[in-house]
């Protein structure tokens, strides 16, 4: 361990005092702490009296699902029974009751389940017409598990009336013990939430445990969006993402991703960046490889700050709160580009709202939600680094110059039938208003500046929907009669565009080896990792990853999953029919990525690729997500740590921080060809 200056450490400790674990300890690699950390031993009497209450949960969903008598729109309401039991289960199992009362809260969860479960054998469903403090489930895209999600369904809500009503997103804040037992006892009691807004349903997201809704978090929120949807009026032009302490750091996050999604957006403490957060709250001294600091740029709030141009924001911090720190990184990266951000602080106060500022604080969001929805913007500005990001109202970014490096887009309307754009980084980029949407009419000639060039795309159609697609060859824009989304060509585009973390926030299916590996190192390696990704996503992200063996995946897993192969070209028969498309070379003797070549009998290849079989999804090999034991410490440091590619020299063990060592990494270009590092 490095020694610090001795009223440096005294200092660090001091301030760590409220931080529950964020200090210096947390700070070095090889002596990290279990997140989450052990629970507590049952009682006998305990588990047996949980355990035989959660068999009948089980029966009674058992009987749901062989019930032919209930109908598939009945059935649909399941998940809302399985959170109950998935949470007491995992908990049981996973050893993850963190106190006694706790023993008492599961109980009473699988009550709750054992009596949904009797009301829907009816074919009844009573919760959906409660108001107060609501626990729902859904069944997730990305592992087919059932994900839980609170509700604050306001007295005032009318189950009848027609008209829609505003919805507040609530990130919870860090929570290391945060259990799906936990968490379902929260939102059951109302703990937890610290805001109250007047005719307002408020959606707590799970957010897949405690990553800040970062990657298969973000998914979560959206999806659990979508799920209240079916089931409730929400007004989407009256939807705010709000957060607090690591839920700021959440919200800063899907203001700046998603500007067109939201009202408003009201981030309270938290962190908004990576590299001065880490230094000056958790005292760590940063090291970051090129690669992790490229990626920063994904959650790097401030280098996204310009899109707050589009979404009303909020900022709010203590006035003694060192994680103040995170609007005022806001603040001054919205000053460098003329952006006033507005920051509340509340007087005297520490790591919560101040009430006087909060009241506030909603008396503003009050004045925004209930003025008249604003009508189709006619000026629009968005900035990206990434595809994955990559629509902001009628614009559609669809290729990018160059991947984590910064792009912009402006369009504004400059006359009766006349949009002027003006771009930065971007190859390729869409029109695309839907139904009534255009101010242009039908028979009116549309006329497109765009970089000081002119062009014509055809008219909108007669519902006032109109697409046009645009792409830039030799510094000179052309129209395309289709996007680049549909189109055959390898490339990057989003939701195929890297790097190894995004194959986590959708459909994925680990495929095992079920061959020999070519050197014993290598499988041995494949072996430990591939159970660790499996043990590590139900640790971190509260599924089961799908697995199967390689010659049990079918044409219907191709078509509807991203595949993460384990094992090299000789035990992984899907890996040798990769390398005859990717640009790598690996067999018996070598293992090459662009002029560099390693020996095969000590490395190993993490990639992620378009999938030769089904183009639309990617290949990943020997990787699970890329962060690891370290950075659950403290939920900054939960970024992407690999790139597109990685070659690990298996001498080396794995580590809290990577795979092995990383001898070499980088990342592809636009059309997934190799690129230099330099490039």
């Amino acid at each position: 361990m490095q020694i610090r200056p001795i009223f440096t450490t005294l200092l660090l400790l001091c301030l760590s005092t409220a931080l529950k674990g964020d200090g210096p300890s947390d700070n070095t690699p090889d002596q990290v702490r279990q997140v989450p950390p052990p629970g507590i031993e049952l009682t006998a009497g305990q588990r047996k009296e949980l355990e035989a209450k959660l068999s009948t949960l089980e029966q009674r969903i058992s009987a749901l699902r062989s019930n032919p008598d209930l109908s598939d729109a009945v059935l649909a309401y399941l998940p809302d029974v399985e959170i109950c039991y998935k949470a007491v289960s995992d908990a049981i199992t996973h050893h993850e009751f963190f106190k006694a009362a706790e023993v008492e809260f599961a109980l009473s969860h699988l009550d709750l389940g054992i009596e949904r479960a009797d009301q829907l054998s009816k074919g009844h469903t009573p919760w959906l017409r409660e108001s107060g403090f609501v626990v729902r489930g859904y069944r997730s895209r990305i592992d087919d598990s059932v994900q839980p999600y609170g509700l604050e369904i306001p007295p005032s809500y009318d189950f009848d009336h027609p008209v829609p009503t505003r919805l507040d997103l609530w990130f919870h804040g860090r929570g290391e013990k945060l259990s799906e037992v936990a968490f379902l006892q929260q939102r059951r009691s109302g703990k937890g939430g610290k805001i109250t807004p007047k005719r307002t349903i408020v959606l707590h997201p799970y957010g897949r445990y405690s990553n800040a809704n970062r990657f298969a978090g973000e998914t979560d929120v959206f999806e659990a969006l979508e799920h209240a949807g079916k089931d409730y009026r929400i007004d989407d032009k009256r939807t705010l993402v709000r957060g607090f302490s690591m839920g700021g750091a959440s919200c800063w996050n899907f203001a700046v991703h998603f500007p067109d999604k939201w009202a408003a957006a009201q981030p309270g403490a938290g962190f908004s960046e990576t590299a001065d957060f880490l230094k000056t709250f958790q005292g760590e001294e940063l090291h970051p490889t090129w690669w992790e600091k490229k990626l920063w740029r994904w959650h790097d709030a401030t280098d996204w700050v310009d899109n707050l141009s589009q979404v009303p924001t909020i900022a709010y911090s203590g006035e003694l709160d060192r994680q103040k720190q995170a609007a005022d990184m806001m603040v001054t990266a919205g000053e460098k580009i003329g952006l006033k951000l507005l920051h509340l602080i509340g007087p005297g106060t520490e790591h919560q709202f101040h009430p006087d500022t909060l009241a506030t604080i909603e008396s503003r969001l009050e004045k925004i939600t209930s003025s008249a929805p604003h009508p189709v913007p006619e000026h629009l500005r968005f900035t990206t680094y990434t595809l994955r990001y990559h629509r902001h109202h009628w614009i559609q970014i669809d290729g990018l110059k160059e991947h984590w490096e910064r792009s912009q887009i402006e369009a504004h309307r400059t006359g009766e039938n006349e949009i002027t754009v003006k771009t930065e980084g971007i190859t390729a980029f869409s029109l695309d208003f839907v139904a009534g949407e255009s101010w242009i009419a039908p028979l009116s000639k549309p006329e497109l500046i765009i970089d000081d060039q002119k062009l014509y795309p055809s008219s909108p159609l007669s519902d006032r929907s109109w697409k046009a697609h645009f792409t830039k060859i030799n510094d000179q824009w052309s129209l395309k009669l289709a996007g680049i989304g549909n189109s055959p060509e390898i490339r990057k585009k989003h939701g195929l565009q890297g790097p190894i973390d995004d194959a986590f926030t959708d459909s994925f299916l680990m495929v095992q080896p079920n061959g020999k590996p070519q050197f014993d190192l290598v499988g041995e390696w494949t072996h430990s990792e591939s159970a660790r990704a499996l043990v590590h996503w139900r640790k971190q992200f509260r599924g089961t990853a799908r697995s199967k063996k390689a010659d049990e995946v079918s044409d219907e897993d191709i078509a509807s999953h991203h595949l993460v192969l384990w094992g090299d070209p000789s035990s992984q028969p899907m890996i040798r029919s990769l390398l005859k498309e990717a640009p790598v070379k690996w067999d018996e003797d070598i293992l090459q990525v662009g002029p560099e070549s390693f020996e095969a009998k000590h490395h190993a290849l993490i990639m992620i690729y378009p999938n030769p079989l089904n183009p639309a999804k990617y290949v990943v090999l020997n990787s699970g997500f890329t962060y690891r034991d370290y950075a659950y410490l403290n939920n900054a440091r939960q970024t992407s740590k690999l790139p597109d590619w990685a070659v690990i020299d298996l001498r080396e063990p794995p580590t809290s921080r990577f795979p092995g060592k990383v001898v070499a990494a980088g990342f592809f270009d636009e059309h997934w060809n190799y690129k230099s590092p330099a490039e």
